[in-house]
């Protein structure tokens, strides 16, 4: 991404005229919010939310023995994910730590589309490039200009979809279908993945049909929703966000850079990982000891100032056993504290304190997310 003005995706005109607060975010120009964020984060939670995630990238990957190239790649084991399912994953770098974590949807047999993180498109590009067998057997295609990415999240979004593509255009929870004919005529696929946690779809669409889809969601009763509350809803499932709760280290900057170099193991997440198969970086993930840091979730038992990234965590008399990456209110908790982070040391239910203030611990309980 370059340094000059922030991208504006092809919805840049809806949020205007939704008088949406707009952002840089990662080199785009994005809402952060259109009324407030826990509203909008309330109103996903309980109807359904529709975001603008064109930011996100979109990749193609094909050939005979595509599965099986990009299993080498992945913590998933990718040959045992058949079409039409998606799935997560990580890739590690040479040294075992982490770059980048992906949804990818195996089509077929011969094509896995896949979505890097916004901020990562270009990085995972470059890595994904420099492993392309030599023979041409496998052809990497970047969608990512082309096409536009909105997400509609919620208990509600089956219904709204069906209202406005038909009920034939639905698509199961972490399963892929392309979008077949419709009433509005656009064209693209479907998957049915999200960062929130609540049911529901990504919407592929080419960028020039992207406005229809759109308005004609908004019409039918979706409520508009910003990064603000993606981030909070993301956060009470325990969601990782790539470059925030993990960096790779030639992308990280300031003091956190270190503490932020982790990989699968570390991570703690409970899905995407297989070590019954060779990857690039395996050898760190099964390497460490069981004293070494890990992620877990914090939540607060006493109100006090709220967890932020970078405060760290204390065992009770003291001690400092790590430190947040994420953390905020809880809006579908009554906005209670939450924070995930790497602490060492601690198994769920322990108690322990946030340095939220050079004033001020709060005492919180150890979770494994999600928090609801």
């Amino acid at each position: 991404m370059s340094e000059g003005a922030p991208v504006r995706t092809a919805l840049y005109q809806e949020h205007v005229a939704l008088n949406a607060n707009l952002v840089d975010f990662h080199g785009f120009e994005l809402p952060i919010w259109y009324s407030n964020i826990k509203q909008e984060h309330l109103a996903t939670r309980a109807t359904a939310g529709l975001f603008d995630v064109s930011h996100m990238g979109s990749f193609r990957f094909s050939g005979k023995d595509v599965k099986s190239w990009l299993e080498g790649l992945a913590t998933q084991k990718v040959t045992a994910v058949a079409p039409p399912r998606c799935a997560y994953t990580h890739f590690l770098d040479d040294d075992g730590l982490l770059i980048d974590d992906m949804i990818f949807a195996v089509v077929s047999d011969e094509e896995i589309l896949g979505v890097p993180n916004a901020s990562m498109i270009d990085v995972m590009w470059q890595w994904f490039s420099k492993h392309l067998p030599s023979d041409g057997s496998i052809q990497l295609e970047n969608l990512s200009d082309a096409t536009s990415i909105m997400a509609l999240q919620g208990p509600e979004a089956k219904a709204l979809l069906s209202a406005v593509l038909g009920e034939e255009n639905h698509v199961g929870r972490f399963k892929w279908q392309a979008i077949g004919d419709n009433p509005l005529g656009v064209t693209g696929w479907l998957q049915g993945t999200g960062y929130t946690g609540e049911a529901g779809y990504e919407i592929f669409v080419p960028n020039e049909e992207v406005s229809t889809l759109w308005r004609a969601l908004i019409d039918a009763g979706a409520v508009p929703v910003g990064l603000g509350a993606r981030d909070t809803l993301r956060l009470e499932k325990g969601f990782l966000l790539s470059g925030v709760d993990f960096c790779w280290p030639p992308l990280a900057e300031g003091e956190n850079a270190s503490f932020l170099a982790r990989d699968s193991w570390e991570t703690n997440v409970p899905f995407g990982l297989d070590l019954e198969h060779e990857f690039v970086g395996k050898h760190r993930v099964v390497g460490h000891a069981d004293d070494d840091a890990r992620w877990w979730g914090i939540r607060y038992t006493e109100k006090g100032p709220l967890p932020r990234p970078g405060k760290e965590v204390t065992l009770l008399d003291g001690t400092m056993i790590g430190a947040l990456t994420s953390g905020a209110p809880a809006p579908s908790l009554e906005n209670i504290g939450i924070g995930i982070g790497y602490l060492t040391h601690v198994k769920e239910g322990d108690e322990v304190l946030v340095v939220a203030s050079p004033r001020k611990s709060v005492k919180a309980v150890v979770v494994r997310p999600p928090f609801l």
